[in-house]
């Protein structure tokens, strides 16, 4: 199944979100990062995806409920009702993989939310963990690379970047949060021409990055405040949605070299759990490998 998720904008909404003093009519969910039944509610999220019709199963008269019913998942995945309905109510928290598979394929999950299935059900809660600390061999590589990069927490909080990523986005410096400025800072908004669908992807690959890791206290608090902040964000959330965000392309608008169309890498750190160098890259010969090189000529003459 594709990763590529669509954007979701509720009819009347505007293309950009009320954290940034736009105007938007969805309604936060408030409370949304009480999650301790992480399981079951991803399930239950997944399961209001799905319709009867992708499912095989016909439809007579009028249904209640979005997507499908708790004992149509059973039915499906080969298990009783009650057992579904233990899982997703968070009463039982060990299913085997076999029943985690066979949900999965009746929701319709990819590869990506499949593995974060899997997680779900066999990570235990974590405690408080230190804010991660930059390698200076990592910081060494981050400074030589001739292409926009910078290094990230599993929670998107910067923790470097080199100058040409600056010059890209003067919201990539250490101490900022990706995810947060995405939603309630409207300058790094005006950023994306395509910032609806660039959206929903971040949130998704946030939570693919956080995993089953939701016990810190860093996770509530940016989950937490772009729930109350961003009504965009606390309905995106609330999807359970979940994509890989490697070599995934992306346009940025720069107000000085025009737009650059850039390919996004995001690669895991040896020996340090959660970090990640991103890396920004045009296809060679375009138009904005052209912009990129007078962008990186701009920031060494400076």
């Amino acid at each position: 199944m594709p990763t590529t998720l669509p954007p979701q904008r509720e009819p009347n909404q505007s293309s950009r979100d009320p954290g940034s003093d736009r105007t938007s009519h969805e309604r936060p969910t408030l409370g949304c990062v009480a999650e301790e039944n992480l399981l079951g509610e991803f399930v239950r999220a997944r399961r209001e995806l799905v319709t009867p019709e992708q499912a095989g199963i016909p439809v007579t008269g009028v249904r209640r409920v979005p997507g499908l019913r708790r004992e149509e998942v059973a039915m499906l995945a080969g298990i009783s009702a009650d057992y579904y309905l233990r899982l997703e109510q968070g009463r039982d928290r060990n299913p085997s993989v076999q029943v985690l598979e066979s949900l999965a394929r009746v929701l319709r999950l990819d590869d990506a939310a499949t593995e974060h299935l899997l997680r779900l059900a066999a990570t235990k809660p974590l405690r408080r963990t230190p804010m991660p600390e930059l390698r200076s061999s990592t910081a060494k590589l981050l400074a030589s690379l001739a292409l926009p990069a910078f290094v990230e927490t599993r929670y998107m909080d910067v923790l470097a970047a080199n100058r040409l990523a600056t010059a890209m986005s003067p919201r990539l410096v250490p101490g900022t949060n990706r995810l947060r400025d995405m939603f309630l800072d409207p300058a790094e908004q005006d950023l994306y021409p395509d910032w609806e669908t660039d959206s929903v992807s971040a949130v998704a690959g946030f939570r693919k990055s956080v995993g089953a890791e939701t016990h810190d206290p860093r996770y509530a608090e940016i989950v937490g405040e772009l729930c109350l902040a961003s009504p965009r964000f606390s309905s995106i959330w609330a999807r359970h949605d979940v994509i890989v965000c490697a070599a995934a392309p992306m346009r940025v608008a720069h107000p000085q070299v025009g737009d650059l169309v850039l390919n996004r890498e995001r690669l895991g750190v040896e020996g340090s759990p959660g970090q990640a160098l991103v890396i920004f890259h045009p296809d060679p010969g375009t138009d904005s490998a052209e912009k990129l090189t007078l962008l990186g000529t701009t920031v060494a003459a400076r």
